[in-house]
């Protein structure tokens, strides 16, 4: 009973900030493989690349504090501040949804721009893929969308990219990124 008592007491050492939009971080400049990252408040920040998921660090610290949980809608970007509300659109199919950004990565290929969660991948759709195209930009979601991403549920449904505006994405993506 005294063992059950002590091993209960023992979390690890690691001291998990509550999940909350308050305070915005944003932090140093800081190095990783020899690439500076310089993290900055971008509210027009509008961008397409690749997305990569992520999920086996479950239980781990992300960058602002928070417990890491793969089945939670959340994404991982470089410089961004956190947490950061986006919304990430499949190149492919015109699905949008909107994410929670509480970590900091995708680190290495310049063309990757977020890294999702397991959650947020299969969401999206993008999880049997490992790497697609996206489009992501920060929006400002209203408290009940937050509300669901700070508790780990998907934020409403968003009605698909029309095929206009997608198939102009699209060539974007292609002209710029995908001609790299």
């Amino acid at each position: 009973m005294l063992l059950a008592g002590a091993l209960a007491g023992c979390g690890g050492g690691i001291r998990y900030r509550p999940v909350s939009d308050t305070p915005v971080r944003i932090g140093p400049a800081y190095q990783v493989r020899g690439t500076t990252y310089t993290p900055a408040a971008q509210p027009a920040y509008d961008m397409l690349g690749y997305a990569t998921w992520y999920g086996a660090e479950s239980g781990s610290q992300v960058a602002n504090g928070e417990r890491f949980r793969p089945d939670w809608i959340t994404a991982a970007h470089a410089t961004l501040p956190l947490p950061t509300y986006v919304e990430v659109t499949a190149l492919d199919t015109g699905r949008r949804i909107l994410v929670r950004i509480n970590d900091r990565g995708p680190f290495g290929e310049r063309a990757r721009i977020i890294d999702l969660s397991k959650g947020a991948a299969e969401l999206l759709g993008l999880r049997a893929r490992g790497k697609a195209a996206v489009r992501v930009r920060v929006v400002e979601p209203d408290e009940q969308d937050r509300a669901a991403l700070r508790q780990g549920r998907p934020a409403r449904v968003l009605p698909p990219v029309a095929p206009r505006p997608l198939a102009s994405l699209q060539d974007q993506f292609e002209r710029g990124v995908g001609a790299r």
